[in-house]
């Protein structure tokens, strides 16, 4: 499995007990969606390595208590801290044509409803108060914000995002 194919699952957040399990941070927008893990990839060294899941436990705030199979002690644990988790893509649901994963997105073009063609879709920054959409115009950065009612539509197959920015935010990178 090449990481091209993968998502970012999460990442191996720290110990948790002394038995080998490890508390598993996933990145995702619904953890709950992955409740039911029976197997991921670990990266390491490099390589997309498969661990089988033996027990899955969600906590709070993201975290899940997670026990490998092959992992016994804390010091097979040690090994897999703050080590990335991956899925193939092919576990996203399929979305609607006004959401997105961000990394689908990337290099899209972004027009906006009153401004027309902004740019390229450089980066989602996922910030937590205030995520941004950071479109490249030639040599000029344009930072939106990605509040509701942003996204007008997503076309997967043209690859462009239309959007409704702020009224006089794309002219004022522009001018």
């Amino acid at each position: 499995m090449q990481q091209s194919d993968c998502f970012q699952l999460g990442y191996i957040a720290k110990l948790h007990g002394f038995k080998g399990e490890v508390s598993l941070f996933l990145d995702v927008t619904n953890p709950t969606d992955y409740a039911s893990l029976d197997a991921f990839f670990i990266e390491l060294n490099g390589h997309l390595t498969p661990f089988f899941v033996q027990s899955f436990q969600l906590k709070n705030k993201g975290f899940a208590a997670v026990k490998l199979e092959g992992v016994d002690t804390e010091n097979d644990a040690k090994v897999l801290l703050r080590k990335s988790c991956y899925l193939p893509l092919s576990l996203l649901p399929e979305l609607d044509d006004k959401h997105f994963y961000d990394h689908e997105v990337i290099d899209f073009t972004v027009i906006d409803t009153i401004s027309g063609e902004v740019g390229k879709l450089a980066q989602v920054i996922d910030l937590p108060v205030n995520p941004l959409l950071q479109v490249l115009n030639g040599e000029k950065e344009i930072l939106i914000p990605f509040v509701d009612g942003l996204i007008q539509r997503v076309d997967r197959a043209e690859k462009t995002l239309y959007i409704a920015a702020p009224e006089g935010l794309i002219e004022m990178y522009l001018s």
